[in-house]
């Protein structure tokens, strides 16, 4: 490659994507990690080249390209995420609610909040893992491990990321963000310790055949209305999030309350279609609301139950 970086140094933007493309979609997640947001990510992505384009001439070698690309796109993160407040799921925020008619008539979104935004799972599948990581691609893109990370201030939060989903040394750490290895190392223990305690209790995951079989139910249940059934899928101290929503149920029996009140009303059998997809490392489910896209579940199980069911409600469906 080294025609390709003397080219692009010297102006041919051909080859200047073409140096960069191999590390496009790395990027993209690492924005997604430090951002929380799909739509940040990308304009934290092309924020990143574009700074790397105008500074490649800068660039002399003595560490390796993709490094030097993961130095200016976290330097891009760290420099957006400070005018920014963490984002959330709505059980972060609040105690739950209960399933009264009063709260569910008065359900609003709350667009002042930045709420928490999945990510498809193309976009972590070419990800490379490195044997020096303390978590998988799709451990690090779950929803609980997102939730945790925006617990952390930005620069432990690439700290974390770059020791324990990407792999690097303290040294290559240090280096990157102009830090002492002490400093890292400080930053990485304090960073491991707030994600434990976000983390304390871990869903079992199920076996294929158990998924398929909980997910067919799941389907046949939202298509035809099944309130009952859905329940019944549910462990009994399941979580039910609606972001933009506000406001989050707690309990299996809650859960069905608030959703008989809103979406799975008497009548309403065939109101919905189902397709499976797979987002942030985990089952989803694309629900079709009389042919429009109305909400993403993203479902986390627990052994043969859903333990968490976060639901992405399309603008429209608001």
């Amino acid at each position: 490659m080294t025609d390709v970086l003397a080219a692009a140094q010297a102006g041919n933007k051909q080859a200047f994507e073409q140096l960069v493309a191999p590390y496009r979609r790395e990027l993209r997640a690492h924005c997604y990690r430090m951002s929380g947001s799909t739509h940040d990510a990308e304009d934290l992505l092309q924020d990143s080249l574009v700074k790397a384009w105008k500074g490649l001439g800068g660039f002399e070698g003595r560490s390796s390209l993709r490094g030097w690309l993961y130095r200016v796109a976290t330097s891009a993160c760290l420099n957006a995420l400070e005018a920014k407040k963490n984002r959330a799921l709505p059980s972060d925020l609040s105690g739950a609610s209960e399933p009264s008619a009063s709260v569910v008539s008065s359900m609003q979104p709350n667009p002042e909040v930045p709420w928490l935004e999945p990510c498809p799972d193309e976009w972590i599948e070419a990800e490379e893992q490195s044997p020096e990581a303390r978590y998988s691609r799709r451990q690090s893109v779950s929803l609980a491990f997102l939730t945790a990370l925006q617990r952390l201030p930005p620069r432990q939060r690439a700290v974390l990321l770059l020791r324990d989903v990407l792999g690097w040394q303290a040294s290559e750490c240090a280096e990157l963000l102009e830090l002492s290895v002490a400093a890292v190392n400080s930053a990485l223990q304090r960073a491991r310790a707030t994600l434990e305690e976000s983390r304390a209790v871990r869903p079992v995951a199920p076996d294929d055949e158990t998924t398929r079989s909980l997910l067919k139910k799941y389907i046949a249940a939202w298509e035809r209305s099944d309130v009952g059934m859905l329940v019944q899928l549910l462990k009994e101290d399941a979580v039910l999030t609606m972001p933009p929503m506000p406001v989050w149920f707690s309990g299996a029996a809650n859960i069905g309350a608030s959703l008989s009140a809103m979406v799975l009303v008497p009548g309403s059998a065939g109101t919905y279609r189902v397709e499976l997809t797979a987002m942030n490392g985990q089952p989803a489910l694309t629900m079709f609301r009389d042919g429009v896209k109305a909400a993403v579940h993203v479902l986390t199980l627990d052994g043969d139950r859903i333990a968490r069911l976060d639901a992405f409600l399309e603008p429209a469906a608001n």
